[in-house]
């Protein structure tokens, strides 16, 4: 196989387009190229506003040592020859064991720890505490609606995790030699996603079409033998020793009873016992409660840092203005421009941006009762007026009220009750310019907010100590010089961001099991991703962990 690692083509180019370069480019004869996919695409503004794709391509052609050898005669450096890799699930393993794996969520991690164990016959069971997706998506909107909170269905939590809820984001800076970071996208597109995931630079899914995905994976989890059950919190380890044995689960109060409905579902009893010697932990980076269970039943962990800040919203024409030199996109091919930025402090705190929405909404993404904090989402036109990111300043265990493992989740709910009584449930939101003069905002300036929940003008500053509010100003003020009108007087603070990642680590050894022989700690919950392909890339990971060891049932 060739491979051209720099290929110039329009921002509204056709296949038909880069056939015609490629047949020039290689001087093919007619139906001499087979056939050829993008394996990457980067936008290149360095020259805004005229801008252009450049294309990494694979392609197969007649008589491809021949041609190789004719662009190395004519000194094609950008012209390879490469042997194409994939990823291979590894061989099963021989060990017997008596039950069927279970699995604890089915955000990211979950469902593709889930997905490969079924597809391989080892038929898991799967525990969520919150709803099936489509379900979910409907107590959601009524929470944005009218407040009322279901804590163990919302943006944190139910099927696909907290990710369904954001931008469905799947970049990722994993180099992964194994090729799971292709393997992850290449199933997201068999369930549905668009097939450009595979090759953009920067890659998402939205919201929107994220949620058909998921279930398009529990259907498929089910459909191979494995088991799903909505409404069931982890209530408790079993132990022999220091070897699981097996768990309590109790049915969620709050839960929906769409979930007994659903295809694989089984007992639905309140309290009920599952044997079980390999326990996959695929919590989410919020399940607070069951963090303070493995602590009590002296599962290992340790407190770890993470960053909280703000959302911040702008005009998506100024950011579009700025990055491409054009307000305007309509008719270049493009979508609404992003940005990605870092500062450090003379605190020597990190201030960056994270989660970054273009053309998206801030959401409230609350969990507990009494609690706030705040979340960005797109769909997948980014067609939305503002673009949104969290502005977030890193934090360490010594910034924590306790030094136990705990402390960055006590940390967690101080902030966010903080801004709960601030904006009374709703959302507080605060000018920049007010924030930085520690005063209420009044009016809106240019920007008028773009938000999923309602919203409350408040101190923001308030929220936070004054040393992390210090270094958020400097951060955005460092900001500002590089998109200048960033930190404009109108932009607006909405707050607080505070589930950036897991307060938290559940240790694991070079196996990726606990010291709690079969307890198998996996995703961002537990302290081993950082979003959604991270996660989903761990959760295989343990798949293979656990199919490496074990035969299948």
């Amino acid at each position: 196989m060739l491979r051209i690692n720099q290929l110039k083509v329009p921002t509204c180019y056709t296949r038909e387009q880069i056939e015609k370069k490629l047949n020039k480019l290689l001087f093919l004869k007619p139906g001499q190229l087979i056939d050829f996919e993008i394996v990457r695409e980067s936008l290149d503004a360095r020259k805004k506003p005229e801008l252009y794709y450049n294309l990494v391509i694979d392609l197969y052609v007649e008589k491809e040592e021949a041609v190789f050898k004719f662009c190395e005669k004519k000194k094609k450096a950008d012209i390879i020859q490469i042997k194409k890799e994939q990823y291979k699930f590894p061989p099963l393993g021989t060990k017997k064991t008596e039950y069927s794996p279970v699995i604890v969520g089915l955000g990211p991690a979950g469902l593709f720890c889930g997905y490969y164990l079924a597809k391989a016959g080892y038929k898991p069971i799967i525990i969520e505490q919150g709803e099936p997706v489509e379900k979910r998506m409907e107590t959601v909107e009524r929470f944005w609606k009218d407040g009322i909170l279901n804590p163990y269905s919302n943006v944190q939590f139910g099927e696909g995790g907290a990710g369904t809820f954001s931008d469905g984001k799947l970049n990722t800076s994993i180099k992964d030699k194994g090729h799971r970071n292709h393997e992850v996208l290449k199933v997201f597109v068999e369930m549905g996603a668009n097939p450009e995931i595979l090759y953009k630079q920067k890659p998402h899914i939205g919201t929107d079409v994220l949620i058909n995905v998921v279930k398009k994976m529990r259907e498929a989890i089910v459909s191979f033998g494995g088991e799903v059950r909505f409404g069931t919190r982890l209530e408790e380890l079993i132990l022999e020793g220091e070897r699981l044995i097996g768990i309590r689960v109790r049915k969620a109060l709050n839960g929906s009873d769409a979930g007994k409905k659903q295809l694989g579902v089984a007992n639905s009893r309140e309290i009920e016992e599952i044997p079980c010697k390999q326990l996959v932990l695929a919590i989410g980076h919020s399940s607070r409660d069951t963090f303070s269970m493995l602590y009590k039943n002296n599962v290992p962990m340790e407190a770890k840092s993470f960053a909280v800040g703000f959302r911040v919203e702008h005009n998506q024409s100024m950011i579009n203005k700025n990055q491409l030199g054009m307000a305007n996109l309509k008719g270049t091919g493009i979508k609404a421009a992003d940005y990605k930025l870092t500062a450090k402090t003379s605190m020597n705190r990190g201030v960056y941006s994270f989660c970054m929405c273009p053309g998206g909404y801030v959401v409230n993404a609350s969990s507990e009762d009494k609690g706030l904090t705040v979340n960005g989402m797109s769909y997948s036109d980014r067609a939305g007026i503002n673009a949104n990111s969290a502005i977030i300043v890193s934090v360490t265990p010594d910034d924590f009220p306790n030094k136990t493992p705990l402390g960055g989740v006590e940390f967690q709910r101080r902030i966010e009750k903080k801004a709960y009584e601030l904006g009374k449930g709703k959302i507080p939101l605060q000018l920049y310019g007010d924030f930085k003069r520690n005063q209420l905002s009044k009016e809106f300036g240019n920007i008028t907010p773009a938000t999923k929940g309602e919203f409350v003008f408040a101190n923001v500053r308030e929220i936070l100590p004054d040393e992390l509010n210090q270094a958020f100003v400097e951060g955005m003020e460092q900001f500002h010089k590089k998109i200048p009108g960033f930190a404009n007087e109108d932009v607006l603070v909405l707050g607080i961001e505070a589930r950036t990642s897991s307060p938290l680590r559940i240790l694991r050894n070079e196996k990726l099991e606990s010291d709690i022989k079969g307890v198998y700690p996996c995703g961002e919950g537990a302290g081993y991703a950082g979003g959604i392909t991270s996660a989903a890339i761990d959760g295989l990971k343990v798949a293979e962990a656990i199919a490496g060891e074990y035969c299948p049932l």
